[in-house]
């Protein structure tokens, strides 16, 4: 089974390559659910020997009705990534109707190749995930993330299993959303996926010295200054072995 790594920094990258994991989605803005990395950033993972590098495509975070600039945006983000020797982008643009924006979509696919292409979880947030699934395959797509349109992929878990049914060898189905190393044994056991995506991580403490805890650089929703998320080998491990051994 092939396991990709939710990350947003280099150093998850190489917590990712330690676990043994065969791929990452490297993002920046967790917390949004994911933007695209910075050149930089793409760069110095790219240097990180022993994994495949998909980037995500995704000018800001909200929902995934994309305007022209910000489509175009997103060409020169994937050549971008082209140029700095990414394996694949992750995409996903949907019409005011809730369903594949297909000729945006096409533009991206086609600028992308020959790196292999996601639609990410804007999957989820269509009106009929048939339809859309049958859009995608007909557009080429290599893969789906999806939760199963539900808020995990546990509770996803039955349209996840007839996604996959339906697609066949036409298109990889990749449950992601919510897989911890709790329930990943009976999302394996229930929908047979070939490949997972899955974050891991754990919270850790800033090493600053100096604190003022009374000034903060965020706004009213504010995450903590002096400790951040980290992607954690051993989290990534302890899912794989019990995604293997299905216990």
């Amino acid at each position: 089974m092939i396991v990709e790594i939710c990350v947003d920094s280099v150093a998850a990258v190489r917590a990712a390559v330690a676990a043994g994991a065969k791929r990452v989605e490297l993002c920046a803005a967790l917390f949004e659910g994911g933007i695209t990395p910075s050149r930089g950033m793409i760069r110095q993972a790219r240097r990180v020997d022993g994994i495949g590098l998909h980037v995500i495509i995704r000018p800001r975070g909200g929902d995934f009705l994309f305007d022209d600039d910000e489509v175009e945006t997103m060409m020169a983000d994937i050549e971008t990534a082209k140029q700095e020797g990414a394996d694949g982008v992750v995409i996903g643009l949907l019409t005011a109707d809730g369903r594949i924006d297909v000729e945006r979509s096409r533009r991206l696919i086609a600028a992308a190749r020959p790196l292999s292409v996601t639609f990410h979880r804007a999957f989820d947030m269509t009106v009929d995930p048939f339809e859309a699934l049958d859009t995608l395959i007909d557009l080429g797509v290599d893969r789906v993330l999806t939760s199963g349109q539900d808020a995990t992929v546990l509770e996803g878990l039955p349209l996840i299993t007839a996604l996959i049914e339906r697609a066949g060898n036409r298109i990889i189905i990749m449950p992601g959303g919510g897989i911890t190393e709790r329930n990943v044994a009976r999302i394996v056991a229930g929908a047979k996926p070939t490949e997972l995506h899955y974050a891991a991580l754990q919270p850790v403490a800033s090493a600053m010295v100096p604190r003022r805890d009374h000034v903060f650089m965020g706004g009213e929703l504010r995450v903590p200054e002096y400790a951040k998320l980290v992607t954690s080998a051993d989290l990534i491990r302890a899912v794989r072995e019990r995604a293997s051994s299905g216990e």
